[in-house]
């Protein structure tokens, strides 16, 4: 990369690329990429890799983002997709110049920019860092994405002290890790102030529910459903909302088993406003999503993860989750019991989001700022030039 020559290097924007391809990519980088288009130091680029097509449209849309740079997505299987993705991330990073590349999370766009950028020796900023679950199958391929991306990392912006011990773990150096909070709370305060999210419900609220991870798929769905048309029958005026994935293996078993339930309303996707507003309204989670995990603490709405484990058990011992796995009989005690128990309810309330404070993004440019942004002498010094001692005054 040519450097400009100071004082150039210190007043031209530094140029930062930051890559999504995925709905929760875009939720949560949102707030960062707003972050850094208004304070002046930086150029930053969207680029989206085309790895969710309409429904990362309505994101986009939703946080008033039009992406610099659009991808081609190529194949249908994640495979096809993820070696199309790297050439064309790799041409893009040969043409222009950038300082630093912003991956978020553990998507398979994540981890191709991070390792396109890896190959061309660009620093990665790795956004969410250190969740882990240790268990490479659960989630698949999410955790082993996250951690491959944790070991080309330059800087690693961790949402809790928790996910900061995991890569300390790993030998990541302390002065690479910032522990900031997560950008999912700055973004749910974005679009509530901007959109007007608020509780409209009246009554106790309906049960959300939604479920897609892979590692659910077959015999699980066919559990989780059970027992939701189980609550429905013994809680008949427990309205249960289940947006249904659009995807075959869940869509199928879904519509098989809770199809015609007069309390169980079936709908296709929700997009983020929507879904924003569901949880709102909500009276309890039901959910395989991290995401989910992460912002129901937002409006107060306790959370029964349909999983094993999790990558975040900070909401597990904030006391506002409980993992139920897949398990029909444990699925129905529980939501029986928070039905019957105002208490036991009420201690599952969130008084404050355990995963941040709506700063994030704040904190993480104030960081990316000193560690790509040149000072004058810095500048100097790359530059081959000098400054005296009156300037630098």
């Amino acid at each position: 990369m040519l450097l400009p020559s100071w004082p150039d290097a210190v007043h031209l924007p530094v140029p930062i690329l930051m890559v999504s391809g995925t709905r929760p990519e875009i939720i949560k980088l949102a707030p960062l990429y707003h972050q850094l288009s208004r304070c002046g130091w930086a150029r930053v680029a969207w680029l989206h890799t085309g790895q969710h097509s309409q429904m990362a449209d309505q994101i986009l849309t939703c946080f008033d983002i039009d992406p610099d740079i659009s991808l081609v997505r190529a194949g249908d299987s994640l495979l096809e997709f993820g070696m199309g993705c790297r050439v064309q991330l790799d041409a893009l990073l040969d043409r222009s110049p950038w300082a630093c590349v912003i991956v978020q999370g553990d998507t398979e766009s994540a981890f191709q920019g991070a390792l396109a950028a890896f190959y061309r020796q660009i620093p990665v900023a790795h956004i969410e860092a250190g969740l882990r679950t240790h268990n490479l199958l659960r989630p698949f391929p999410e955790e082993g994405l996250r951690q491959m991306i944790g070991r080309i990392a330059k800087f690693h912006f961790s949402p809790t002290s928790r996910s900061r011990q995991a890569l300390l773990a790993e030998n990541v150096a302390p002065h690479s890790i910032w522990t900031t909070g997560n950008t999912v709370v700055d973004a749910q305060e974005w679009i509530c102030k901007r959109r007007d999210i608020q509780r409209r419900a009246t009554g106790r609220g309906h049960m959300l529910v939604t479920m897609h991870r892979r590692e659910n798929w077959g015999d699980d769905i066919d559990h989780v459903c059970a027992a939701i048309a189980d609550i429905a029958a013994r809680l008949p005026d427990l309205p249960v909302l289940f947006p249904v994935h659009l995807n075959p293996v869940v869509h199928g078993p879904v519509h098989r088993h809770l199809g015609g339930l007069p309390n169980v309303r079936l709908t296709q996707p929700l997009d983020y406003l929507a879904m924003q507003q569901a949880l709102a309204d909500a009276w309890l989670v039901l959910t395989d999503s991290g995401g989910l995990q992460e912002e129901a603490p937002t409006f107060g709405v306790p959370v029964l993860v349909l999983r094993e484990e999790t990558e975040r058990p900070e909401v597990l011992e904030a006391g506002c989750a409980m993992l139920v796995g897949a398990h029909r009989q444990a699925i129905m005690d529980q939501v029986l019991h928070l039905h019957a128990d105002a208490q036991a309810y009420r201690g599952m309330q969130a008084s404050v989001n355990p995963f941040g404070d709506g700063k994030a993004s704040q904190r993480i440019a104030a960081h990316l700022e000193s560690a790509l942004r040149p000072s004058r002498q810095e500048a100097s010094c790359l530059s081959g030039g000098s400054i005296c001692a009156e300037e630098l005054a």
